[in-house]
């Protein structure tokens, strides 16, 4: 159980949370289980919530055949080029390019010949 106290906007929030392992109670102490809790939040929060929000990943309502896996890749090439280009913004970067496509495409081709 992992109990979490948060204020918001003057309001008291108190939480607990249970989680079950599979691992055996030798190797499920409480610090590693914390910090196994903690890394998995870790990947949702800085990766799955960039491609949710500024991808739009959830909001996408294509579902046919092997579309979603197309898009999804593309996304994640998207935010590769924008990461290696120096962006820290991804939501501002994809907006910057949007109307200048292009630069979207110049900076694509200097990502690509990069790696050749």
């Amino acid at each position: 159980m992992v109990e979490r106290t948060r204020q918001a906007h003057g309001v008291t929030e108190r939480e607990a949370t249970f989680y079950i392992t599979s691992l055996p109670p030798s190797e499920a102490g409480a610090t590693r289980l914390l910090r196994l809790i903690r890394s998995h939040w870790l990947i949702e929060n800085q990766v799955h919530y960039v491609r949710d929000v500024t991808g739009g990943e959830d909001a996408c309502r294509v579902r046919t055949a092997n579309a979603p896996e197309v898009l999804a890749g593309l996304r994640n090439a998207t935010h590769t080029v924008l990461r290696a280009s120096g962006q820290s913004n991804l939501a501002a970067a994809v907006r910057h390019l949007a109307a200048a496509p292009r630069k979207a495409v110049e900076l694509v081709t200097r990502f690509v010949l990069r790696l050749l």
